[in-house]
C-alpha cells in the first residue's frame, strides 16, 4: 500500500505542473486549482474507497480524481477542453465525472447531494459510503450545516474529508473562522478524527478507522487532514508571503521521497513524464465536442375534447396520484417538512402517505436547499424522490441546488448521469398569508437549461400529469407548482353555454377553452390557479359585454414553444396575459417575444395583466386589490378591445 500511495500522489504532482505548464503554452483555458502539496490527502483515501462508493470533490479535485481512476488521458483530455476528456470538454478542470466520481466548483453545493447518495445506501441496504471532500473555506457555508444535521440525525454512511490548507482563496483561515474545525462537527453529534499530509502514513492508519466506522457502523464520520498547498489558488495568483510558502515546502514529504530516491523513484518518475506526454498528445489529435442545437418543437399538436373530470378536488386529486404511485413503484420517496402523519404536510396533500407507506415518507428539518440536494442524491441511485417545499417562497432557497447541481449535472457530466426526480410547492397568493408567504416565484426558475418548469391548473386532471411524470422515470427534474388556491377548487365540472374545453394531445397538456361557434376577439392566455376565474371571465365578457374570448391555459410554462400553437393565437388580433407574479421578465414577456418571431405584425392589441411592483400584502382587502381579479381583469380587457 505504501508504494502505491506514493505511487499516486507523485503522479497528481506530476500532472498538475504539466497543466500549468500546458496553461502557459496557451493550450488549455480557464482556470486550474492545483492541490500540489496536498497530494497526499487523495492518495491515501482512494485506498479505502470500495466498488459502487460515491466520491464527492470540489474545484481542487485533480488529485482526489487521478489517485482514485488513475485517468490520465480522460483528465487531461477534459482540461484541455477536447471530446476525449471524461465529459467532452462541458466539465474542464473543476467539473469531473467517472465511475461514480462527481466534483463541483460550488462550495459546499454538491454535500446535500453526497448525503442524497448515502441516504440511498441505507434504504438498499447496501455496504457502500459517500465519501465527500471539502476545504476549510466551505465551512462558511450554511449547506455544510444542513447536510452535518441530516447525515448526523438519520446516521448515513457518508465520511466529510476537510482538507485544511489554511487558506480560502487568498485569505487565511486566521482571518475568517471562528471556533475549532473538528467541534463544529462534533456539535452534530458526529464522530471527528485529525490528520495530517506530511504523517501521511499515520494518516493512512486514521483514515482506515474512519471508514471502517461508517461502512460497519453506518453513520457519518468527520476527517480533517490538515495540509498546505504549494502552489497559487488558481494558476498565478498567489499573496502569501514567500518565506510561509519556503518553510512548507521544506516540510514536503513528496520533495523528501524524490530527494532520498527511495525505491528508485526517479526511474518511476520518469515513466510517469512519458505518459503524461503521450496523454496530452492523444488530447491534441482530438476534436472539440459539437454543440447542441436549441430543441425546438415546431410541429402543430393536435387538440381532443376533455371528457368530464372527476367532481373532486384538486388536493385529493393530487394526493391520490401519489397514494398510487407510491403503491406501484416502491423506488418513489417522499420528503419535505411535516409532511408524515397525522399532519399530511401544510395543505394536506401528503395525507396518510406516511401510515401507508412509512418506510418512503420522510419528516425532513427546515433546510430547503438540502432537501433537494439530496432528493438530487437519491435521484443518482435511481430512486425518484418528490421533494415538497412547504410554502412556494422559501424555494428560493433552493435555487443554488436546482441552478448549479440538480439542472446541471446531466450536461455538465456529459450524460453520463440522469437525475429524475420532483419539487413541487404551493405558490401565490389568496390566502391573507401576507409577503413572505404569499409569493408568485415561478419566474425565477423559467430560463434554466435541463429544468422543467410545470404549473397545474383545474381544467385538466393534474393527477393525471403526476402519474405519467413518475411512470416515464427518464425526463430529468421537474418543478411543480400548484397554486393555493387551488386545492380547495374542484376540477371543473361545466362551462359557459356554448364554450367547450379542448385539452393538446401531449404529456403536458395546453388547456383551451373556445367557443363552438363565434369569431374570436381576443386571445386570454393565464395558468396555475388563475384558470378557476377563466370560465366566469369569457362567460361575463360574452354575457354582459358582447366579447367573444377564449382561454389558453398552459401546464408545461419552461420549456415552452408558441410554434406548436399557432393556429390558436392567428385566431385572434387581441392578446391578453394574466400573471399572478411580476410580469417584468416573466412568462408572458417571453411569450409575447416568441409571438412576435413567429406571427410578425399579426397581434394589433397587447395587454398584460399583473399585480403591481409591491410585496403581498397581508390584509385581505388589499391584497385583493393587488393581485389580478375577475371585475379588474374584466375591465381591462374591454378597454383593450374597446380602443381606437
Amino acid at each position: 500500500m505504501r508504494d502505491r500511495i506514493i505511487h499516486k500522489a507523485l503522479l497528481s504532482r506530476k500532472v498538475e505542473n504539466r497543466l500549468l505548464s500546458l496553461f502557459g503554452e496557451g493550450k488549455l483555458s480557464g482556470t486550474v486549482h492545483t492541490c500540489i502539496g496536498q497530494e497526499f490527502s487523495g492518495a491515501v483515501v482512494s485506498e479505502f474507497i470500495h466498488s459502487g462508493d460515491a466520491i464527492f470533490s470540489n474545484h481542487r479535485c485533480h488529485g482526489h480524481f487521478l489517485s482514485y481512476t488513475n485517468d490520465i488521458d480522460g483528465l487531461i483530455s477534459e482540461i484541455i477542453g477536447k471530446e476525449s476528456g471524461v465529459c467532452r470538454g462541458w466539465g474542464g478542470s473543476q467539473h469531473l465525472y467517472k465511475d461514480k466520481f462527481f466534483s463541483s466548483g460550488i462550495q459546499g453545493g454538491i454535500l446535500p447531494t453526497a448525503a442524497g447518495c448515502a441516504f440511498a445506501f441505507k434504504l438498499n441496504s447496501q455496504k457502500n459510503m459517500s465519501i465527500a471532500f471539502i476545504g476549510d473555506g466551505t465551512l462558511g457555508e450554511g449547506s455544510v450545516y444542513e447536510t452535518f444535521n441530516i447525515i448526523s440525525k438519520w446516521s448515513l454512511p457518508m465520511l466529510v474529508i476537510l482538507e485544511n490548507n489554511q487558506y480560502a482563496q487568498s485569505t487565511s483561515i486566521k482571518e475568517t473562522m471562528a471556533g475549532s474545525i473538528t467541534d463544529r462537527a462534533k456539535a452534530f453529534g458526529i464522530t471527528t478524527f485529525e490528520g495530517d499530509t506530511w504523517n501521511w502514513e499515520q494518516l493512512a492508519e486514521t483514515t482506515q478507522q474512519a471508514f471502517d466506522i461508517v461502512r460497519n457502523e453506518v453513520k457519518p464520520v468527520f476527517l480533517l487532514i490538515n495540509t498546505y498547498r504549494l502552489k497559487a489558488h488558481s494558476k498565478g495568483d498567489d499573496n502569501r508571503d514567500k518565506s510561509e510558502v519556503s518553510h512548507y515546502e521544506s516540510l514536503d514529504p513528496l520533495t523528501k521521497i524524490l530527494e532520498a530516491n527511495e525505491n528508485n523513484i526517479r526511474a518511476e518518475e520518469s515513466k510517469i513524464d512519458e505518459l503524461i506526454e503521450m496523454s496530452v498528445e492523444k488530447a491534441e489529435q482530438h476534436g472539440y465536442s459539437p454543440i447542441p442545437a436549441d430543441l425546438v418543437e415546431s410541429a402543430l399538436v393536435p387538440w381532443e375534447q376533455v371528457g368530464q373530470l372527476q367532481n373532486k378536488r384538486v388536493v385529493n386529486v393530487i394526493n391520490a396520484a401519489f397514494k398510487e404511485a407510491m403503491g406501484e413503484d416502491d423506488r418513489v420517496i417522499f420528503l419535505g417538512e411535516d409532511v408524515m402523519s397525522p399532519y399530511g404536510g401544510a395543505f394536506k396533500v401528503s395525507n396518510e402517505l406516511s401510515a401507508m407507506y412509512p418506510e418512503r415518507v420522510f419528516n425532513t428539518p427546515i433546510s430547503e436547499s438540502t432537501i433537494a440536494g439530496i432528493g438530487c442524491g437519491l435521484a443518482l441511485e435511481g430512486f425518484f424522490p418528490l421533494v415538497e417545499i412547504m410554502f412556494g417562497d422559501f424555494i428560493s432557497l433552493t435555487f443554488d441546488q436546482i441552478l448549479n447541481h440538480i439542472s446541471k449535472f446531466e450536461m455538465m457530466y456529459h450524460g453520463h448521469v440522469k437525475v429524475n426526480m420532483i419539487i413541487r410547492t404551493p405558490m401565490g397568493g389568496g390566502r391573507g398569508y401576507g409577503p413572505t408567504h404569499s409569493q408568485t416565484l415561478e419566474k425565477h426558475f423559467l430560463g434554466i437549461p435541463g429544468l422543467t418548469v410545470v404549473a397545474i391548473n383545474h381544467l385538466s386532471d393534474p393527477g393525471i400529469i403526476y402519474k405519467s411524470l413518475i411512470k416515464s422515470k427518464n425526463l430529468g427534474p421537474f418543478l411543480l407548482i400548484e397554486n393555493k388556491q387551488l386545492y380547495g377548487a374542484n376540477l371543473l365540472q361545466s362551462l359557459p353555454e356554448g364554450f367547450s374545453n379542448e385539452a393538446s394531445v401531449e404529456m403536458f397538456p395546453v388547456s383551451l377553452i373556445k367557443p363552438a361557434s363565434a369569431a374570436i376577439d381576443v386571445t386570454i392566455v393565464a395558468y396555475g390557479g388563475l384558470s378557476t376565474m377563466l370560465p366566469e371571465i369569457v362567460d361575463e365578457l360574452f354575457q354582459q359585454h358582447g366579447i367573444v374570448a377564449q382561454v389558453f391555459c398552459p401546464t408545461k410554462i419552461y420549456p415552452f414553444h408558441v410554434s406548436k400553437y399557432l393556429d390558436v393565437f392567428e385566431q385572434s388580433e387581441a392578446l391578453v396575459i394574466i400573471e399572478e407574479g411580476q410580469g417584468f421578465a416573466a412568462f408572458g414577456s417571453e411569450l409575447i417575444a416568441q409571438l412576435s418571431e413567429q406571427l410578425p405584425g399579426h397581434l394589433k392589441k397587447i395587454k398584460r395583466i399583473n399585480p403591481p411592483a409591491v410585496c403581498i400584502p397581508s390584509s385581505g382587502q388589499m391584497e385583493k386589490e393587488v393581485l389580478p381579479g375577475k371585475t379588474k381583469i374584466i375591465s381591462l380587457i374591454k378597454e383593450l378591445i374597446n380602443e381606437n
